[in-house]
């Protein structure tokens, strides 16, 4: 198998592995949903949830928290799962390959299958016959 060959498969099954971690990550953050939930209870029904033995609900800041970070983990991994989608249809048109590099990058940091396609992506983008079928200069 020639050099071309070999990348043209490597880079169709790196979209491949892109399309499928970016739906699993997608899926994963709506894991937080949970706690978005438990803080929208507590705000909206406070009397439901008691706090202590003296009966009273927890403070409202707390509810708050729940709600924030809940809906911020949730609105980041989905931002990070449209990305990875979208680095592996760029990967698959051979455009944008400075993008694709920081979005494999970035992959590294969630483990266990961002890791493993964040790295191998950054192997295999990082090869001179590669970053030729992206027209990189070398």
């Amino acid at each position: 198998m020639t050099d071309n060959r070999q990348d043209t498969e490597h880079l169709r099954l790196l979209t491949i592995f892109h399309y499928i971690v970016g739906v699993i990550t997608a899926l994963f953050s709506l894991l937080p949903g949970i706690h978005l939930g438990i803080g929208l209870w507590m705000l909206l029904s406070p009397e439901a949830i008691q706090h202590g033995g003296n009966g009273s609900p927890p403070p409202e800041f707390v509810g708050w928290v729940f709600v924030v970070l809940g809906g911020a983990f949730i609105l980041i991994g989905e931002l990070l799962a449209i990305l990875i989608i979208y680095s592996g249809r760029l990967i698959a048109r051979r455009e944008r390959y400075l993008f694709s590099f920081v979005i494999a990058a970035l992959m590294c940091f969630f483990v266990p299958f961002g890791t493993i396609l964040g790295v191998f992506t950054l192997i295999v983008l990082s090869r001179h016959s590669v970053k030729q079928l992206y027209g990189q200069e070398i």
